[in-house]
Formats: structure tokens, C-alpha cells, sequence
């Protein structure tokens, strides 16, 4: 179930390409000013991707474990916690297919501690080397997203540091595409996550997994 895990959680950050763009599309051009002019802006970019995917795995490992402590000291916490996963991976389906969008409210939760943190990004700035710009991404990792707040229940309900830091990951690559294609201009690429038949059948996909994880918690109780 985990390489399952992996590839859903890949397709739900390449269906919340969308999401990103509007979320970090402005963070993603503002690189192309703190680069070192006559520098190739790609190492930066990935390093600052790759930090903020760093982040993501760092909590998903957090949540899982947390998870996992939970569950061996309480056994009816793990099926509960993966119905509270797949019921959020449901509102996520929702969100990806413009089903619902009552996802989003769930971004003001983090606002109080992004506030603290964020100010911290601008010690990075300039950048002197693409490796500064790991730890700005790292940073901006953290900045409130109901996406990423969904994925991080699924983490949790995982019941183990490494499946949760797998199923980040398979997140936080599944939002590089989108994110590169704006730093490169590639407005085809960047077009084509806005199709609402490739959001559809993503939403789709991911709904019938989380029914699937939503049915198996369920059984487990009964």
C-alpha cells in the first residue's frame, strides 16, 4: 500500500498544480530577482524547490511518527485517524475537482505560526549561491496550504515516520511540475494542469482511493 500511497500522493500534488501556482507561482518569479545577475537561474529554482519539498517530508515524518506513537499506546487511534484521513483526502478529491472548496478555510490555521517564520526567509536574500536558496525554500515549505494540510492527516494516519515522510514526498514532487514550468515561462505546461478534464479525472482517482482507505479504516472498527 505504501508505493500506492507514494503514487496518490504524487497525483494529488500534480493536481494541486493549479493551487501551487497561485500559492508560490509570485514566490517561484520573485527567485529570478535575488539571483546573481548572469547566473543560470535552473540550480536555484531546484534548490529552493527541493527545500521546500524538504520541509514537507521533515513534517510528514513528524506526523507519522506522532501517528505511530499514538497508535501503539492506544490501538483504536490508528482506525481513527484513517477515517479522519480519508474523509480529508475527500474534501481534497473535492477541492481538485471544484467540487467543494471548503478545503481552503482550513489554510487560516497555520497563519499564526507562517507569520512568525516567514520574516526569517529574508536572511537568505540575496542569493550568494544556489545552496542559500535551500533554506529560503525550506522555509517557505511551511506557508499555510489546505493542500498540504490534507496530505499531512494522510501522513499521520500512515503509522510510521517513513511512510509519512514517503507520502510528503510523493506531494511535494507531484508540485514541481507546475511550479518549475512558471519559473521557466512555460505557459503550455503550466495550461495544461488547468484543463479541467485532467483536474477531473485526478479528483477521480483520488477520491476512489480515499474511499477505498475509508473503507478498510471502517472495517477495522466494525
Amino acid at each position: 500500500m505504501s508505493d500506492l500511497s507514494f503514487l496518490s500522493a504524487l497525483l494529488v500534488g500534480l493536481g494541486g498544480g493549479v493551487h501551487c501556482v497561485g500559492m508560490c507561482g509570485g514566490v517561484s518569479l520573485a527567485l529570478s530577482a535575488a539571483t546573481p545577475a548572469g547566473s543560470s537561474p535552473l540550480p536555484y529554482t531546484l534548490s529552493y524547490n527541493f527545500g521546500r519539498i524538504f520541509s514537507y517530508i521533515v513534517a510528514g515524518a513528524v506526523t507519522g511518527g506522532i501517528g505511530q506513537i499514538a497508535k501503539d499506546a492506544v490501538p483504536v487511534t490508528g482506525p481513527v485517524l484513517a477515517v479522519f484521513s480519508g474523509i480529508m483526502l475527500i474534501a481534497m478529491a473535492c477541492y481538485l475537482g471544484n467540487w467543494w472548496r471548503g478545503l481552503t478555510a482550513v489554510e487560516a490555521l497555520g497563519s499564526k505560526l507562517w507569520q512568525r517564520i516567514q520574516p526569517l526567509s529574508k536572511r537568505f536574500l540575496p542569493f550568494r549561491s544556489p545552496i542559500s536558496a535551500f533554506p529560503y525554500g525550506m522555509i517557505w515549505g511551511w506557508l499555510p496550504c489546505g493542500l498540504v494540510y490534507s496530505t499531512l492527516t494522510w501522513a499521520l494516519a500512515s503509522g510510521t515516520a517513513i511512510s509519512g515522510a514517503v507520502i510528503m514526498a510523493g506531494f511535494g514532487l507531484g508540485t514541481l511540475p507546475a511550479l518549475l514550468a512558471v519559473r521557466a515561462g512555460a505557459d503550455w505546461l503550466s495550461s495544461g494542469f488547468r484543463q479541467p478534464v485532467v483536474r477531473q479525472i485526478i479528483a477521480l482517482s483520488l477520491l476512489f482511493y480515499a474511499l477505498l482507505l475509508l473503507w478498510r479504516a471502517l472495517s477495522t472498527i466494525q
